[in-house]
Order: structure tokens, then C-alpha cells, then sequence
């Protein structure tokens, strides 16, 4: 049996879409998006629902909507004259396995470190 391709190395499977991964971590940038995705965590909810809360009008909340869906991390759908948005719930995934694998480099000089600390502690 001959050997499959080689396994894609975990920057290339992270870093397939960078621009996928830019637009999700621009739309969480700004806190307004932030609490229109926290209140969407709750279920479906329609714009006016979203707005309620913002101080903003509500032109400006569709352009944080479109930038959220332009993310993928919600959908939309009009019915009538109400339109009613969704969270993605594996729309974070991508900067989720982003942000594990930068934690797992930065940690595995930390884990390194603490035989060395116990050690010295030994000496004292």
C-alpha cells in the first residue's frame, strides 16, 4: 500500500482563507457587532430587536449586520417586512483553531519551563 499526500502542516490548514479569518476577527472588533452576536446567542432576533439596545440609527445598524454576515457569523432572511438574523454557531470555529494553535506555541516554552522552576526550588 503506498502512502498517501503528506498531512497539510497546521498553518496551511489555518491559514487555507486569511481573508475569511481577517473578516471574522474585524467583525468581533467592534463592541456593537460584539453585543448584537451575544443577544443572537439567545435565539433569532429580528433588526429592531438588535437595534433596540444601540445608540445608533438604524442604517447603522444594518451595516453592522452586513458586515457580521459578509463574516459568516450570522444569516439573515426576510419575511414580509421584518428580517430576522441567526447566529452561525460554528462561525468561530475558524478563529477558534486560529487562536488554539497560537496558545499551544506560546505555551510549549512555558511548559518547558516549569521542570527547570522546580528544580531550582529543590536547591533552596
Amino acid at each position: 500500500m503506498t502512502p498517501g499526500p503528506p498531512a497539510p502542516t497546521l498553518n496551511h490548514v489555518l491559514n487555507q482563507d486569511p481573508a475569511a479569518l481577517d473578516r471574522v476577527f474585524h467583525a468581533l472588533a467592534d463592541p456593537a457587532r460584539r453585543q448584537m452576536l451575544e443577544r443572537l446567542t439567545g435565539g433569532p432576533a429580528s433588526v429592531s430587536t438588535l437595534a433596540e439596545p444601540l445608540t445608533m440609527s438604524l442604517p447603522a445598524v444594518m451595516q453592522h449586520l452586513k458586515v457580521l454576515e459578509e463574516a459568516g457569523l450570522l444569516r439573515s432572511e426576510k419575511v414580509g417586512r421584518v428580517r430576522t438574523c441567526r447566529a452561525v454557531p460554528d462561525a468561530l470555529a475558524r478563529a477558534q483553531r486560529w487562536i488554539d494553535a497560537r496558545r499551544a506555541l506560546w505555551e510549549k516554552p512555558l511548559d518547558r519551563l516549569g521542570p527547570t522552576l522546580a528544580a531550582d526550588d529543590d536547591l533552596v
